[in-house]
């Protein structure tokens, strides 16, 4: 009995000697989980952090739920672009699609904001859901309908003004896997365009 009373003793003295260390490790893990929600692992091992005007969420395109921008775009390299429905430039969307099927596997992700800006976009997502999805067979992401102009823009598009506001619907943005942003393309160039797949190709390599 005494034997059991020693060693059941003993026992507790073991578990409250460690408890300090496995509370060091709770919080450490806790903290590493904290800061890498803005990071992703790369070939290399290594975490690949995302632009700070990527770390954000947007909703997705006729869903309840919202895309993870910073998860989306780090460590690759990006292409941006506003979108419509009823716009002489949306059969792009197959171009589009055909572009990410190209080089996802190379690290590119494209991603589609629409917008009625231009007053091309069907105000029930249902039907741009429709369009893109069915229509057009699109496999990247879409966002909910947002602003690309004028002081109402999302903030993911004030800091594409930098490189050019967007004219009309379709304009493109290739950003570099640092978050830099290489160039900004009119809807006139097209996704299979010798100028954008050039630029892409370099953007994947750097």
């Amino acid at each position: 009995m005494m034997r059991n009373s020693t060693l059941a003793a003993s026992t507790k003295r073991v578990a409250q000697s460690l408890l300090p260390a496995v509370v060091a490790l709770m919080a450490l893990s806790a903290l590493a989980q904290t800061s890498g929600d803005n990071m992703q692992p790369t070939e290399t091992g290594k975490p690949a952090q995302c632009a700070p005007w990527l770390n954000q969420k947007i909703g997705k395109l006729h869903r309840d739920e919202e895309h993870d921008l910073c998860a989306l775009t780090a460590g690759k390299a990006v292409l941006l672009v506003n979108t419509a429905s009823f716009c002489g430039y949306t059969p792009q969307f197959k171009g589009l699609e055909a572009l990410y099927q190209r080089y996802r596997d190379q690290g590119l992700i494209v991603i589609g904001f629409p917008s009625d800006d231009f007053f091309q976009e069907s105000s029930d997502e249902a039907k741009t859901a429709d369009v893109c999805y069915v229509n057009y067979g699109v496999t990247f992401p879409m966002t909910s309908a947002i602003k690309v102009r004028g002081d109402g823009a999302h903030a993911v598009f004030k800091h594409l003004h930098q490189a050019g506001k967007p004219s009309w619907n379709f304009n493109k943005y290739l950003v570099g896997k640092d978050g830099a942003v290489i160039a900004h393309y009119g809807s006139n160039t097209a996704p299979d365009s010798a100028t954008l797949t050039t630029a892409i190709e370099q953007a994947l390599t750097q």
